[in-house]
């Protein structure tokens, strides 16, 4: 859960530090908003890459230990 919570503020973090940028050179509304979003998925996609490795191996690790808790209660229920 840390990985996603972390994963989630540094990719917030990389959108506000784009559309700062983005405003200081003079985009304003939609078109901010939209080379926002366009530019910190793309930085988002190089520098977080580790990060995104982590999250989606916590998130994996967690449905798998939810599948088998799962498992387990249903197989008491039928013994």
């Amino acid at each position: 859960m840390r990985s996603v919570l972390f994963y989630t503020a540094a990719r917030f973090m990389v959108f506000l530090v784009t559309a700062g940028i983005l405003f200081l050179f003079g985009a304003r509304g939609l078109l901010l908003l939209g080379l926002a979003v366009l530019i910190s998925g793309i930085v988002s996609f190089v520098l977080l890459s580790g990060q995104r490795d982590a999250m989606s191996t916590a998130v994996v690790s967690g449905v798998r230990e939810r599948r088998r808790k799962f498992d387990q209660a249903r197989t008491k229920e039928d013994g």
